[in-house]
């Protein structure tokens, strides 16, 4: 298992990576990573998966924000370079939102992206 230690690449903002660390110590667990992939589906084509993770693949890219570190497969990663994650708690809409400049075009739900 290699696992490569980077600071580009994919990015959390500093709301994203309190709310991740605020999940982790309700789950009472520090032995978890927030996994970010993207995966064909979706109505565009490739959809984003971001959850809670303790494994480790081979190729794995790590990158840590503060306590949070964010874990991303070999294959993921150049559709996620220069993406942000982001956490959004408005009156309309709550949860992780990702800004991906590799992007071309995305649904309406925008629950996915080409």
């Amino acid at each position: 298992m290699t696992t490569e230690l980077t600071t580009t690449g994919l990015a959390l903002t500093d709301v994203a990576a309190a709310k991740v660390a605020a999940l982790l110590a309700q789950e009472g667990r520090d032995d978890l990573n927030l996994r970010v992939a993207v995966q064909p589906g979706g109505c565009s084509g490739l959809r984003y998966q971001l959850y809670f993770d303790d494994r480790n693949q081979d190729g794995d890219i790590v990158r840590e924000f503060g306590a949070v570190k964010v874990v991303v497969d070999k294959m993921s990663d150049p559709y996620l370079m220069g993406a942000t994650v982001d956490f959004v708690d408005t009156i309309e809409k709550q949860g992780f939102t990702i800004d991906n400049p590799n992007a071309q075009g995305s649904c309406a739900c925008g629950d996915s992206f080409n």
